[in-house]
């Protein structure tokens, strides 16, 4: 029992009071026999919204110093942390016209994007944590694109310009850049797997949180997840009798017939090539 327990690795998820860190947060708990979790959030409201447990940590990333206590002794970090765009009040759909976004003060993509995630790579580092884990979004190939000009943020500029940082780092890493995020449940849907935003180019450009969450987990487990970058998304939701014909990977593409699917397959389908072109 002892030498079980002393195998299991400490993973820190920060964001994890967001909406998709939660479920990678909850997943890791669940699966107590493999993982020791651990959870970071903003504020003490938020640590009670997802429990209160010991284990989450409250920190403002934006701040290197406060990042030390809850990385200390981890073995691997999921980064999912985020600037978030709010709608400025006073948006009435029925007059036609497009809302306008901003960010808190404070709280701009180069403050959280950037700033907080390269905080969080530095601390990560400096701890010997063995593997990084961050999520970032498709989209950053092109600087124009339409996230960009949300508060005038660059969202997507900053968020791949933490990436190249992680990338440059020497830690080893896996970056998941998903499609739009979905609240569905996950394990229902083909997963696939592109470079570059081409995936952007197709019908297939949304995926689930709780399939991102589940890529994010399984990455932990497998050493053909380390230093490899990627595009996430899921075709429609599969039929039940469907699900069960699939279980190998086709080029680019993994069939998922539940919840624990092999991200392995996934990651054997990533196309090789330059992490970033920045």
């Amino acid at each position: 029992m002892a030498d079980s327990a002393a195998a299991r690795p400490t993973v820190l998820v920060t964001g994890a009071g967001g909406r998709t860190g939660n479920i990678v947060y909850n997943k890791l708990k669940e699966r107590s026999e493999q993982f020791i979790a651990r959870g970071l959030v903003r504020t003490e409201e938020s640590k009670q919204k997802i429990g209160g447990a010991d284990d989450v940590y409250i920190a403002d990333i934006r701040d290197a110093d406060h990042l030390a206590p809850a990385v200390q002794g981890a073995d691997a970090l999921i980064i999912l942390t985020s600037a978030v765009p709010k709608m400025k009040p006073g948006f009435d759909p029925s007059k036609g016209g497009r809302p306008e976004f901003y960010y808190e003060d404070g709280m701009y993509p180069e403050q959280v994007d950037w700033i907080g995630q390269t905080n969080q790579i530095d601390a990560a580092k400096a701890a010997g944590v063995k593997h990084i884990v961050l999520v970032g979004s498709m989209g950053g190939t092109n600087p124009n694109h339409p996230l960009n000009s949300l508060g005038n943020g660059n969202i997507l500029v900053w968020k791949r310009k933490a990436e190249q940082y992680l990338a440059d780092s020497g830690v080893p890493y896996t970056i998941i850049r998903p499609g739009g995020l979905q609240d569905k449940d996950g394990g229902l849907r083909e997963l696939i797997v592109g470079k570059d935003d081409e995936l952007l180019q197709t019908d297939t450009k949304s995926i689930p949180r709780a399939d991102v969450a589940e890529v994010c987990v399984q990455a932990l487990q497998y050493e053909e997840a380390k230093f490899k970058a990627f595009d996430l998304a899921s075709k429609p939701k599969l039929w039940a009798h469907q699900q069960r014909t699939f279980g190998r990977c086709s080029p680019r593409s993994l069939h998922g017939f539940d919840q624990q699917f092999e991200v392995s397959a996934v990651l054997h389908c990533i196309p090789s090539g330059p992490v970033l072109d920045i």
